[in-house]
Formats: C-alpha cells, structure tokens, sequence
C-alpha cells in the first residue's frame, strides 16, 4: 500500500487568480499597495499567517489581513464564474488512484477544512481521499507535521509516501518528513527553485505519475526537519 499526498493550489486546482484577486482586495482594504503577480504566487502554500507575515511584515496587520482574504476568498468562491478550474488530468488521476485498492490518497494544503470540503463537493472527491490535513490543524508548510500526520492516520511508512507539490513549501516539507518528493512544472513555482528545495524528480503531466508511483520506491535522503 502507497500513500499519495497532494497539494492542492497550483497542483489539483488552478486557483491563481482568486488568490491574486483576494490578496489585491485585501491590501486595497488596508490602504497598502498589492504586491505584483509574482510575489502574490510566491506565498501560495503558506498558511495565511505565515503568507501576510512574508508579504507585510511580522509588524503589519497580519490577523487582520488573514481575516479579510478569508472572507474576501468566500465571496470570490460564491460566484460560479470564478469557479477555480482544475489542471488537465487532475480530476481524472485522482478519481484513478481512488479507485486503486493498491492506494491511499491524501491532501496537505494551506487551504482552511471549509475551502477543502467546497473543492471536494465541486469535483466529487469527498470519499476518495483517507487523510485530508490543512493549515487550520498544522504549523504552515514547509513544517512536516502535516505528512507526518497523513502518515500516522493511514499507518504508512514515509518508504512508501510520496508527496507531490508545486511550491518549495511542499518539496522542503516532503523531505522534512522523509517522504519522496514529486514537483509539476505546472504551478507557481519555477522548476529550478523545486529541484533547489529537493524535489526528487519534477513531472510535467499527470500521466507520468503512472510510472513513479508503480516503481519500487528509493529511500529518500533526509533532509531533517529544516528547509536545508
């Protein structure tokens, strides 16, 4: 039995420009300047707090600002014509390796439970995944806790646990918790800086898991519990 970890912005779900939007709002609703597009992306994956800590600084308004995007978020996610769309091949590898009694699936994401369970009713995911863990339970990535725990719930082995991400957030947690590390080039970090962060091989569609997850799985280097 494998565990497969996702993320979900920039991986599962192209949700870029609500995310952008959000954060512009919520500047403009603080009298400050939106960052540009770029250093909007960059903080995608964090927990809100941790995000607007990068973006304001620790001496910002930094509950207040996680408070309004929150909110800002919701209101954006209301309207059907923003609805994030998902990757080509995202909603059929996941209903794929759901159906794979070799398989458990997993998420580890900065989203809030809310923002996960409207996502899964959206594409029809809600019993497919066993362990679902986010920011509102878990230190912000790139802190292992949340693989550690998506391990401890399925009772599988970081040997046979694979984490797949679009940041540095996610390749810096997967080897923090000892688990191979998979980034796409699809998302909001560029390739370089995934390899940088550790990423043990870097995919560039859906179908090419087939043949990484189906491999005998090397053991990762560990990497501890930092960003190194």
């Amino acid at each position: 039995m494998r565990l497969i970890i996702f993320d979900l912005d920039g991986t599962l779900v192209d949700s870029q420009d609500m995310i952008v939007e959000s954060q512009r709002r919520t500047f403009l609703a603080h009298g400050l300047t939106p960052p540009d597009r770029r250093t909007s992306l960059s903080v995608v994956g964090l927990s809100l707090r941790e995000a607007f800590t990068v973006l304001v600084g620790a001496d910002g308004p930094v509950d207040s600002m996680a408070a309004s995007y929150k909110s800002l978020f919701g209101e954006l996610r209301a309207d059907a014509s923003r609805a994030e769309p998902f990757f080509p091949g995202a909603v059929e590898t996941v209903a794929r390796y759901g159906a794979d009694p070799g398989f458990m699936l997993g998420v580890a994401t900065g989203k809030s439970h809310r923002g996960v369970r409207h996502l899964f009713e959206r594409a029809g995911w809600s019993d497919l995944f066993a362990t679902v863990q986010t920011a509102d339970d878990h230190p912000s990535k790139p802190a292992p806790d949340m693989i550690l725990a998506a391990m401890a719930e399925t009772g599988i082995g970081p040997d046979q646990a694979f984490m797949i991400g679009d940041t540095t957030f996610d390749m810096a947690m997967a080897k923090a918790a000892g688990v191979r590390a998979i980034g796409v080039d699809w998302g909001y970090h560029e390739t370089a800086a995934l390899a940088a962060a550790g990423a043990d091989t870097i995919i560039s569609d859906f179908a090419e898991l087939d043949a990484l997850l189906h491999d005998t799985v090397p053991s990762p280097r560990r990497a501890g519990r930092g960003l190194g």
